[in-house]
């Protein structure tokens, strides 16, 4: 049986900066080629705004919980033991979502709800479909930069793949988004590495 959760729309966001590790290809000086084997080298302002993708990445991460297990995009992404209680978010510190990133990429927007079910810290029995489809149904990227902070691309196109993460938390439902969104300028002054915001983006609540 699923249980209907309380739906909490919400934009709150967390504010950690994670530094780029590395140049995006579509901001180095070296030229590249496009779908049709066409080089180029134009970086022009984004054309579309707001920003949209028509695939992501996606992961799951569990705390408090009991045998989660998700299966999305005709996989299973976890199953976890049933036996074993994971370890809660607050023993990670306030930074424990900093490492987190998708991990089965290029998903192609969107595959049926993803089937979730778990037993939160006092042993109950959960189950729920979350539907990225429709939480993405606009297929606009959630981020924090605004337009005239967004560094040029390549023919104005932006082409990263967002991830699309799963939190199950005790007894609730997170679903974010963490994109790379290239910038202008230094996020970090005078760090050559900091050109760009990588930032997890909270976008729906469900508690069970």
């Amino acid at each position: 049986m699923i249980h209907k959760p309380l739906r909490t729309l919400t934009a709150a966001t967390s504010l950690a900066l994670a530094a780029c590790a590395h140049s995006s290809p579509l901001l180095d000086g070296a030229s590249m080629t496009n779908a049709s084997g066409k080089t180029v080298t134009d970086r022009q302002p984004v054309k579309e705004w707001p920003l949209r993708f028509d695939s992501h990445k996606f992961s799951v991460f569990t705390y408090d919980t009991y045998g989660a297990r998700v299966v999305y995009a005709g996989q299973l992404q976890i199953d976890q033991d049933d036996d074993e209680l994971k370890r809660s978010s607050a023993s990670y510190g306030p930074d424990y979502q900093r490492s987190w990133s998708g991990i089965h990429g290029m998903i192609r927007n969107f595959p049926a709800p993803a089937k979730v079910s778990w037993r939160s810290k006092d042993g109950q029995t959960h189950e729920a479909e979350i539907d990225f489809g429709e939480i993405f149904k606009d297929e606009r990227v959630r981020h924090n930069v605004p337009r005239d902070e967004v560094a040029d691309m390549a023919n104005g196109e932006y082409r990263h793949e967002p991830s699309i993460i799963l939190e199950i938390n005790d007894r609730t439902i997170r679903v974010y988004m963490r994109a790379f969104i290239p910038t202008k300028d230094f996020q970090i002054p005078g760090n050559p590495y900091s050109d760009a915001r990588d930032e997890v983006v909270l976008v729906e609540t469900y508690t069970y």
